[in-house]
């Protein structure tokens, strides 16, 4: 009978639950690759590094029954492929979306076979925040119980978006990113910031991947990831580089993904698994939006580049 009182209110409130929930991973993966491409890296490799993020936080809390522990993990092995990544990157002639691609082959398969054991067994989930307690309808308080993580998310794109623009880190980032003779001249070393930034963003996207394993949808298994990865980069790029645009970004991203669950919770039985692809058609039209021959995009990194 709750649910019967909501009525066409159903549609809004599941859309804003979902987008809560799917954006999460997007918020992390994004903002991770926000830092790396700010300093004029690439990484395209983030797809396999979420996946291998979430098969080591669910890992470490089958094991220890901590799935924070497991969140933790999560970032090492991340900073991990996120610093590989960057050290093989240093080298001449080396092509960033070449080694993205063989990063993302390798963290992919290595995660399908060392999370083999951990597909059956159980692991506590992340904690949640039940901003819906003084409503007595199910599908409020549900809407309205908030992941850690997410709140997390908020303060990180904050702090993110403050420090780019008020703190020398943040200077020494962009000014790597927008030319690296002008980062040589100040003294700074272009190819060790690059390396610690790209570590740090492997370190934000395996923490989505945890995100997927131990809260949302809340197990391992080799179809964990929906292409998340990739598909920040389009995020980023729509967002401009922006931490808070990525997060706002991602919401959306997240609000797209639940429009067919939506619209199933209320009762439409046609055509709504048409609306499971919208996150993917939303990818397709920003990226062809934001493509022109003629003038490069606003905000981008100067010394990004797609080949090196």
């Amino acid at each position: 009978m709750e649910d019967a009182t909501i009525g066409i209110w159903g549609v809004p409130l599941a859309i804003l639950a979902g987008a809560i929930r799917v954006s999460t991973p997007f918020i992390f993966v994004s903002l991770g690759e926000t830092i790396t491409e700010r300093s004029g890296r690439i990484n395209l490799g983030l797809e396999g590094t979420l996946v291998f993020g979430a098969m080591t936080a669910y890992a470490i809390d089958v094991m220890t029954s901590s799935p924070w522990l497991g969140v933790l993990a999560a970032m090492a092995t991340g900073a991990i492929f996120g610093a590989v990544h960057g050290w093989i990157c240093k080298w001449p002639k080396v092509n960033d979306i070449a080694i993205g691609i063989a990063m993302m082959q390798f963290g992919l398969g290595l995660a399908f076979f060392l999370g083999k054991p951990f597909i059956q067994p159980a692991a506590p989930h992340l904690p949640s925040i039940p901003f819906g307690f003084w409503s007595r309808l199910a599908p409020v308080r549900a809407a309205l119980d908030v992941n850690a993580l997410f709140l997390i998310g908020i303060v990180l794109a904050i702090l993110l978006w403050w420090a780019f623009r008020n703190t020398r880190i943040g200077l020494i980032l962009r000014v790597v990113g927008d030319s690296t003779d002008a980062a040589r001249a100040m003294g700074i070393h272009p190819d060790r910031v690059r390396l610690i930034a790209t570590a740090a963003g492997g370190s934000l996207a395996a923490v989505g991947g945890a995100y997927l394993s131990l809260y949302y949808p809340g197990s391992w298994n080799e179809r964990i990831s929906s292409g998340q990865g990739l598909m920040a980069v389009a995020l980023v790029i729509f967002a401009r580089w922006n931490p808070i645009g990525c997060f706002l970004a991602a919401l959306l991203f997240g609000g797209a993904g639940a429009l067919g669950p939506a619209l199933q919770s209320v009762g439409v039985t046609e055509g709504y698994y048409l609306f499971y692809a919208a996150p993917y058609v939303l990818t397709l039209v920003i990226l062809i939006a934001t493509s022109s021959p003629t003038r490069s995009l606003v905000g981008a990194p100067g010394a990004l580049s797609l080949t090196k």
